[in-house]
C-alpha cells in the first residue's frame, strides 16, 4: 500500500453485524424468558384458582350435606303427630324461614366466600333452633303422655263408680222393694175365728142353720180381723175364694194377682173399713151360682194378694127331719 505524501490514511472500517446479533439475541432471551415467566404466572394463577374453586366446591358440599342433615331433623319434628300451636308454632316458622335462606344461597353456582360463611352461620343458628324445638315437642309429648294416663285413669275410675252406682241403685232398688214387700206384709191384715155356716132362709125371711147340702142356700162366713198397728186405718179389700168339694172354685166372680204372680180367682169381694191397732169382726154371706154339694168346702181369705185365713164347712146329703 503506499500514501501519497501529505495525505493522511484512511482508519479500517469496523464491523458491527456481531454486536447486532448479540443485541437481537439477547432481546430473543429476554422475550422468551419473559413469556415463560408469563406462562408460569399464568399457570399459578390457574392453578390457584383451580384450587380456591376445588375449596368452595368441598366447603360448598360440606354445608349441603349439613344442611341436608338439619332439614332432615326438622321434617321429622313437622311430621310427628303433635300439633304445632302458639309458641312452637312460631319456632316452626323461624326455622322454615331459615331454611329457605340457605337453601337460596346454596343454589347459587358462584356463591362467594362470604355467603358461604353466612350460610355456616344460618345452618349452627338452623340446628340450634331444631334442638330447641326437639326439646319443646319432648317435652309436650310427655305432658300429653301424662295427660293421657290421666285420662285413663279418670275413665277407669269413673267407670269403676259408674259400675258401684248401678250395684247401690240395683241394691237400693231391690231394698226399697224388699222393704215395700215386708211393709206390705206387716200392714197385710191377719183373719182369726173363722167359721163357715150353711143356711137355709125360709120364707118369712129368717135364716136356719143347716149341715144339709139340699137344704143349704147360702153361707154365712164371719172371722175376725186381728188389730195390726201397721195397717193404716181406711177401705181394705177382701177376697173370699170358695172352692167345690171336688176343688173347683164355686161362682167365681173374677181374678186377682197374688203375690206368687198367680192368678187366683175368687167367689166374692168384701169391703171393709178397717182402724190401725183396732180389731174388726166381719160377717159376710155367700150364695153359690148353683145348688150345694155335698162334701167339704174350703173358704179361703186373702188380703194384699196374700192368703191372711182358711176355713173349711163340710154339708151332708141330707140329715133327719130335713135338718
Amino acid at each position: 500500500m503506499s500514501y501519497s505524501p501529505g495525505t493522511t490514511p484512511e482508519a479500517p472500517q469496523k464491523d458491527n453485524r456481531k454486536t447486532i446479533y448479540a443485541l437481537l439475541i439477547t432481546a430473543l432471551v429476554l422475550t422468551w424468558g419473559y413469556l415463560i415467566y408469563d406462562k408460569s404466572k399464568s399457570k399459578e394463577v390457574i392453578t390457584q384458582k383451580e384450587i380456591q374453586y376445588v375449596n368452595v366446591s368441598n366447603a360448598k358440599d360440606s354445608l349441603q350435606a349439613l344442611f341436608n342433615d338439619a332439614t332432615a331433623r326438622a321434617d321429622s319434628l313437622t311430621g310427628s303427630n303433635v300439633q304445632l300451636t302458639g309458641a312452637l308454632a312460631e319456632k316452626n316458622s323461624e326455622i322454615l324461614k331459615l331454611k329457605s335462606n340457605i337453601g337460596s344461597i346454596l343454589k347459587k353456582k358462584n356463591a362467594t366466600d362470604a355467603e358461604l360463611k353466612q350460610a355456616k352461620e344460618m345452618i349452627t343458628e338452623l340446628n340450634g333452633k331444631i334442638d330447641g324445638l326437639f326439646t319443646e315437642i319432648t317435652k309436650l309429648k310427655g305432658e300429653n303422655q301424662q295427660l293421657t294416663s290421666a285420662n285413663q285413669q279418670l275413665s277407669t275410675e269413673k267407670t269403676q263408680l259408674t259400675n258401684e252406682k248401678g250395684e247401690l241403685q240395683t241394691n237400693l232398688s231391690k231394698t226399697q222393694a224388699e222393704k215395700a214387700n215386708v211393709e206390705d206384709l206387716a200392714s197385710t191384715l191377719h183373719a182369726s175365728n173363722i167359721s163357715v155356716n150353711a143356711v137355709k132362709v125360709k120364707g118369712d125371711g129368717s135364716q136356719k142353720e143347716t149341715s144339709s147340702a139340699k137344704r143349704a142356700d147360702l153361707f154365712v162366713i164371719s172371722c175376725n180381723l186381728d188389730e195390726n198397728r201397721v195397717t193404716p186405718s181406711g177401705k181394705k179389700t177382701l177376697y173370699v175364694s170358695v172352692f167345690n168339694p171336688d176343688g173347683t172354685p164355686s161362682g167365681a166372680e173374677g181374678t186377682f194377682k197374688s203375690r206368687d204372680g198367680v192368678d187366683v180367682s175368687y167367689s166374692n169381694k168384701v169391703e171393709v173399713d178397717y182402724t190401725t191397732g183396732k180389731a174388726l169382726p166381719v160377717s159376710f154371706s155367700w150364695k153359690p151360682g148353683a145348688k150345694f154339694q155335698a162334701g167339704e168346702y174350703k173358704i179361703v181369705i186373702y188380703h194384699n194378694g196374700f192368703k191372711i185365713g182358711e176355713g173349711k164347712k163340710d154339708l151332708k146329703k141330707g140329715g133327719f127331719l130335713g135338718l
